[in-house]
């Protein structure tokens, strides 16, 4: 029975999200798409070491240049 209340609580949650979201405004959901990106760059750096990163030849993000 606890099951089928978070279900139903989680989609609340998401169906309140896709409310708010359908709502703001372009520079409002730009702003949140930056705050979104910046924290998982956060993250990223957090979990794999400089010298890893480093070793792959690019930076996070960033698209290859590789045309073969």
């Amino acid at each position: 029975m606890q099951r089928k209340g978070l279900g139903l609580l989680l989609a609340a949650a998401a169906a309140y999200g896709y409310y708010k979201y359908s709502k703001m405004t372009e520079e409002q959901k730009r702003d949140l798409a930056n705050t979104i990106k910046e924290k998982g760059r956060k993250i990223f750096g957090s979990l794999v070491p400089q010298s890893q990163s480093e070793a792959t030849g690019q930076g996070y993000g960033q698209s290859s240049n590789y045309s073969g």
